[in-house]
């Protein structure tokens, strides 16, 4: 109930952000050897040492000698930044109300930090700031950053519950340039509205009015400039921004570099008669009363000024600087009727000339060179400012302002100057009432905090308006403290030692976009203050209760507080009489029932003393009359003497049951204590009362005798017992026979306790003291504790419920009792068994390499809450987690099937393969246990949707979606691979296929890395696999589809004990419940994801969707199972001749590919599967060809050329029988022959005597032929001589003999067989 600080957020990669702001340093930081590189603190004693030394007085007013510090103290920022201040007060840094976004600036360089949730060691949610953009903002030479804000942008949905849809960066630069940017750090809008630097931006947003007599504020942004302010209506700035940001979207989109944003309305005021404006602050619109009216209309217009009608309403601006050291301009707002004297009237005929003009920005990035000159040429036009004259100042020669901070509340402001003094101001009255003096560079902010309501209903104010109290933090760095002052004359209420190096950031304005009507009912998310200490990356705010503006004279709370600190120093050495008397002194019930919670929570505490002061306090609130007293303060003390008599009863027994524990057990006692009295822990409770029992250490019966007088109820002691038990797990299977035995006693003594089995009870009904024990079991994750219990329960229910039969029953020995509630214990402990063996496999940990992940936790309620497929789901996500191939898995379930068949011979090759893997015996115990669940279909639907789902999440592990295909093509059952092909396709494939189908259409190629990853989201190399996958799932889903017609829907089950699972249904029941797909429209879609993958794989020139015509292109992307206009008929020839051309070039790529493998593998290689060099690319091209209408002879010819002109003449070979067309073929041939010939005769560089010589006897005819060829056309063209010649006797047999080239052919077989014979 004091000033605190509170640690909200903290900042990663600080080091990165300051090496790369001062990258452009020759030096480097220097870092201590012991210190990692994660590590964001650094030894600041030289920077206090040197501060203190320099700054020892706090009421200086004249500036200090700096040159005081010592010579040999080297700091991190002296060597990071060149000079003697730390690094980051040389950076301008903003930090958005919402505290979601921060940046850093320096020079022509900054970073955003954006807001990131992670859970830290101990489980907890915290925020982080991490580097999200850093880049370079400026775009014109020698400018620089010198403002920065973050502006959050409200939600236009009617779902928004306050957070911004979008925070905006708005930067000022040295030039005069104002740019607005995205959290990314795309650029919006750029705006030159006046060629002086930028000093200062600030914003005011819409806060809801508290008093019905308070002016309503707009929204607007204001700029100051040396000579100028510009301030812009928030609304139009509003609108734009969301426009600029809609464009940018649609430009990304669309692919165009340059857009037009709309206007933007500011307004322009030249400031005037102040020497030097630092900064200001917009006050807002302001009324005058009656009597300011006349007195200014007196004061303006003289002896025969005139008031009329209402006052006028004016914008009142407040600046800081020299000459004079405050100023108050007044702008009178709109086209109101003047209410002064002529003097007044011309004053305000110039304010209402005030421009409102559409400012020529423009926005833009990725320009070329070219287009960057030209716009710097071009330089918009700079309107003329509207001359506004200062009301009134403040003068001061010798003190200069440095900045001004407005209050919430637009009434005060803190104003802070060059002698180290803090002015309060009041900007009604335009006067300085309080002055703090020693505060030199300080840093200010405001705290407006409402009051408590529950303080309110006490109040005897309590009917009117909810008070709010108004607090001034000063941030000191000479002396690194941070204080808080009560408004407007009141004490200092916190003080905090903090730090020489810090930045207090105070935003002074929440969302923007927000009226009256859009922000009712939100809850508006945001910080006022914000302390930022760089050494520990820490952001931490401060907390103020309301109380602390009260007085000390009229506030029993502020009293009520004082005792409080007063106990809390008693406690380190607790006075029993002391203590007593102050807690009964207190007054307030909320802060007394704070101090007894303190006081019971203290370890040093005995309990004789806590229980004498609690029943003291107990005694005086029964004394005093009902309707005075606090109900829950009451309650409160009677419920922890209840539990401080327990404790001390129970400790009696262990204490008797052993002594030596005892003599051990007084010296931490203490502990115990504590832990009883935060009883709300079940664990601690648990611990203290029954762990004992349970190892046999403490009387059993004694101990539940004495609870059941303590009168707890046996339902909660029950609750106790199985907590400890559960929890303990390995203590208990450490020793479980024994451990087992004291839990069978302590179970039936307590059900044997009055008020635990009801005595009405039949045995043919559930118990629901029984059911408790189940419940209690089936949502415990500790499945073999659970297990244990269950069995111990079950004998002792059986036990109760043989007792409780029939006399008639009992009679004959032989019977049993059956009854409902027997058959709920033998299904809960069936179901304990398989879950043990479950859990016995998912915590088997993963692989070192693999994907990993968090263990899935399981209990019996999990999985039948997780419906018929939580079972399957949990062991596909063990699955992932393993990395487990999916050929692996086959193994695995086809070994189980072995087992059930012949258990003998699989039990032999288990012996044997022990070694090879210890995992599979798990594994196939498990399938055992869930025959159904575990059916291998349904085991490898669910592997399939969870790899696919987490390659949703990582799309660029291209891995996870080709094991998702895996899996789905081990599925036997066509009606089930048909489903989840379809529900794969739609729900993850479809939209990012039909994004790389389009990016590929626009570029006309195989796009690069930067644009896979804009538009589709991954990279060049994961968008091949994504597309390799594509064609391999329309493939499953075409074949999957010819399939369903033959087979019958296969029948889903359930073990007998989990047939009450309740949830949804499993990924095979989906599968089976989707509609059939149309069979032309996969095939469709087939026949494009072929030629987008190959396109990829080959990095080929082409426009996929101009392959098709205007049906064929309206078909893509529809939902499969609909009927779509497919193309029919004959495809028109240019089309087809666009086939042929890219299905030749896929070919020619193939033939390349495996050239280069051929060459780099030993022997006579194998192909690949996969990539380029793939066997089946050949095969796949024919196929495309036959759906394509191209003629598949013409691809086998150029398939056969192609293989030759590489050199690879036995492959050709095998092609070659399959053409249809030889006298083609031969003629092609003939000419690849000629170009070898030619080359080796006319164009090696080894030409031999021989070859000459046969060159001179080759035929005329021959000889010219040879001399026309060129053999620059072959990529191989050096091919052994009885290649060339088998190729040649390849040709005669193919050319008939009245074929025009035939005797060519014979020709050129006497030349090679020459030409051989003489090598």
């Amino acid at each position: 109930m004091s000033c605190s600080l509170l640690e909200f957020c903290w900042l990663q990669e600080l080091k990165t952000v300051r090496d790369f702001l001062y990258q452009s340093k020759k030096t480097e930081p220097a870092e201590d050897k012991n210190q990692t590189d994660n590590e964001l603190s650094w030894d600041t004693s030289d920077w206090e040492s040197a501060w203190d030394g320099g700054d020892n007085k706090e009421g200086e007013s004249t500036d200090n000698n700096k040159t005081g510090q010592s010579t040999s103290a080297t700091t991190v920022e002296e060597e990071t930044a060149g000079q003697k201040d730390p690094w980051l007060q040389d950076c301008v840094v903003s930090l958005s109300p919402c505290s979601d976004l921060l940046v850093v600036a320096r020079e022509h360089r900054a970073a955003f930090l954006s807001a990131k949730w992670r859970t830290d060691d101990s489980g907890r949610e915290e925020m982080t700031l991490a580097v999200s953009w850093s880049g370079t903002l400026s775009s014109e030479e020698g400018e620089c950053v010198s403002s920065a804000i973050c502006i959050p942008l409200a939600s236009q949905k009617r779902s928004s519950t306050g957070r911004p849809d979008w925070t905006c960066v708005v930067v000022g630069f040295t030039s005069g340039y104002v740019r607005f940017y995205t959290e990314s750090g795309v650029l919006l809008l750029a705006q030159l509205l006046h060629e002086d630097p930028v000093l200062r931006l600030k914003c005011r947003t819409y806060e809801i009015p508290r008093h019905p007599g308070v002016t309503e504020q707009h929204e607007e942004l204001s700029i100051l400039y040396p000579g100028a302010m510009v301030t812009i209506d928030g609304f139009s700035l509003f609108q734009s921004l969301r426009a600029c940001r809609n464009q940018v979207a649609r430009a990304a989109a669309a692919g165009s570099d340059v857009i037009q944003p709309p206007p933007l309305a500011y307004k322009k005021w030249g400031l005037q008669d102040m020497d030097t404006i630092v900064d200001h602050s917009s006050v807002g619109i302001m009324t005058l009363c009656v009597f300011d009216q006349m007195k200014n209309a007196s004061i303006l217009g003289g002896f025969s000024a005139s008031v009329k009608g209402s006052p006028p309403a004016m914008s009142q601006y407040v600046t800081v600087g020299a000459g004079p050291y405050m100023g108050f301009y007044y702008a009178v707002e709109g086209s109101s009727q003047p209410l002064l004297s002529h003097v007044a009237l011309a004053v305000a005929s110039k304010l209402t000339s005030a421009l409102f003009s559409a400012a020529s920005g423009w926005l833009g990035w990725n320009k070329n060179k070219t287009e960057e000159e030209a716009v710097q040429k071009q330089k918009p036009k700079v309107e003329p400012a509207t001359p506004l004259g200062i009301r009134f100042g403040l003068p001061d020669s010798r003190r200069h302002g440095e900045s001004i901070c407005l209050s919430p509340c637009n009434t005060l402001a803190g104003v802070t100057d060059d002698f180290g003094r803090v002015t309060l101001l009041d900007l009604a009255r335009g006067i300085a009432i309080r002055m703090w003096k020693g505060y030199r560079d300080a840093q200010l902010g405001w705290l407006q905090i409402p009051e408590e309501r529950g303080d309110r209903e006490f109040s005897p104010s309590a009917s009117l308006p909810r008070r709010h109290a108004l607090f001034l933090v000063i941030y000191a760095p000479r002396r690194g403290i941070l204080e808080v002052w009560a408004m407007q004359q009141g004490p200092r209420v916190g003080a905090f030692t903090v730090g020489k190096h810090c930045r207090l950031l105070y935003a002074g304005y929440r969302l923007m976009g927000v009226n009256s009507v859009t922000s009712q009912g939100w809850q508006l998310h945001t910080q006022q203050v914000c302390l930022m200490d760089p050494s520990t990356g820490v952001l931490r705010t401060v907390n103020v209760p309301f109380h602390l503006a009260l007085s000390d004279k009229k506030s029993e709370q502020a009293k009520d507080m004082h005792l409080v600190k007063r106990l809390t120093t008693l406690l380190k050495n607790i006075f029993e009489s002391e203590a007593r008397s102050i807690l009964l002194d207190i007054k307030h019930p909320a802060i007394k029932k704070q101090a007894l919670e303190s006081l019971l929570s203290n370890k040093n505490a005995p309990v004789s003393c806590l229980t004498n002061i609690t029943c003291a306090l107990h005694d005086t609130l029964k004394q005093k009359d009902p309707e005075e007293v606090d109900i829950a303060l009451l309650q409160l003390c009677s419920s922890q003497l209840k539990l401080l008599q327990l404790y001390t009863d129970i400790h009696q027994l262990h204490s008797a049951a052993d002594v030596e524990a005892s003599t051990e057990n007084s010296g931490v006692r203490a502990g115990h204590e504590s832990r009883l009295r935060t009883c709300s822990c079940l664990s601690f409770a648990g611990n203290f009362l029954f762990w004992g029992c349970l190892c046999g250490k403490s009387p059993r019966h004694k101990v539940c005798d004495t609870l059941q007088q303590a009168g707890i109820s046996p339902q909660q002691l029950l609750s106790l017992l199985l907590s400890v038990w559960l929890q303990r797990e390995k203590e208990v299977l450490q020793k479980p026979v024994e451990s087992v035995r004291n839990l069978h006693t302590l179970l039936v003594a307590l059900s044997n306790m009055k008020g635990a089995v009801e005595e009405s009870w039949d045995p043919q009904s559930i118990s629901p003291w029984w059911q408790q024990v189940r419940c209690t079991c089936i949502q415990s994750h500790n499945a073999a504790a659970a297990l244990l219990a269950a069995l111990v329960a079950h004998r002792a229910a059986k036990a109760s419920i043989t007792s409780r039969a029939d006399s008639k029953v009992r009679r004959f020995s032989e019977w049993e009792a059956v009854s409902l509630e027997l058959e709920q214990w033998v299904v809960c402990v069936r179901q304990l068994e398989d879950v043990l063996v479950l859990q016995t496999l998912l915590l088997v940990p993963p692989l070192q390499g693999a994907a990993g992940g968090a263990t899935v936790q399981c209990s019996i309620k999990t999985l039948l809450e997780g419906g018929t497929g939580g079972i399957a789901d949990s062991v596909s996500k063990w699955v992932f987690r393993q990395s487990m191939a999916p050929e692996r898995l086959k193994e695995i379930l086809q070994k189980r099937e072995n087992t059930d068949g012949d258990y003998k011979q699989h039990k032999e090759e288990e012996e044997g393969n022990e070694e090879k893997d210890q995992k599979d015996p798990d594994r196939t115990a498990v399938c055992q246990r869930f025959p159904h669940s575990l059916s291998p279909d349904l085991l490898f639907a669910h592997c399939c949707w969870e790899y696919v789902v987490q390659w949703n999440k990582d799309p660029e592990e291209g891995r996870y979606l080709c094991w998702a295909v895996e899996h789905l093509k081990l599925i036997s059952s066509p009606h089930i691979q048909l489903g989840i092909s379809t529900m794969m396709w739609s729900t993850f494939i479809v939209k990012r296929f039909s994004a790389a189908a389009f990016l590929m259409e626009k570029v006309g190629k195989a796009p690069k890395d930067r644009l896979c990853r804009r538009d589709v989201g991954i990279g060049d190399k994961a968008m091949t696999s994504f597309l390799g996958c594509c064609v391999q799932l329309l493939q499953v889903l075409m074949e999957a589809d010819s399939a369903v017609e033959e087979v019958s829907a296969p029948e889903l089950s359930v073990e007998e004990a989990w047939c009450g699972a309740e949830g949804p249904a499993s990924i095979a029941e989906l599968a089976l419940d989707q509609r059939g797909v149309h069979f032309p429209l996969v095939q469709h879609h087939c026949l494009l994801a072929s030629l987008l993958h190959a396109a990829m794989t080959f990095s080929l020139r082409v426009k996929p969707l101009s392959l098709f015509d205007s049906k064929g292109k309206n078909a893509f992307f529809r939902d499969l199972t609909t009927i779509q206009l497919m193309p029919s008929g004959d495809m028109d020839p240019g089309l087809v001749s666009l086939r042929q051309e890219f299905l030749l070039r896929v070919l020619t790529g193939w033939v390349e590919a495996i050239d280069d493998f051929s060459s780099s593998a030993s022997g006579s290689p194998t192909l690949p599967s996969t990539g380029p060099r793939a066997d089946w690319w050949p095969s796949m091209c024919l196929e495309l060809g036959s759906l394509l209408q191209v003629n598949p002879d013409i691809l086998r010819r150029h398939l056969v050329c192609e293989l030759y002109n590489q050199g690879l003449d036995l492959r050709a070979e095998e092609v070659m029988l399959e053409v249809e067309d030889k006298d083609v073929l031969g003629s092609q041939l003939l000419v690849l022959t000629g170009q070898r010939l030619s080359y080796s005769l006319l164009h090696s560089q080894s030409q031999t005597q021989a070859a000459m010589e046969l060159l001179a006897r080759l035929p005329p005819t021959l000889c010219t032929w040879l001399k026309a060829m060129d053999p620059s056309e072959l990529r191989c063209p050096l091919v052994p001589l009885p290649q060339t010649s088998r190729l040649v006797g390849r040709l005669i047999e193919m050319l008939p003999e009245k074929h025009a080239q035939y005797s060519l052919a014979l020709h050129l077989l006497e030349a090679i067989e020459a030409l051989t014979t003489e090598d």
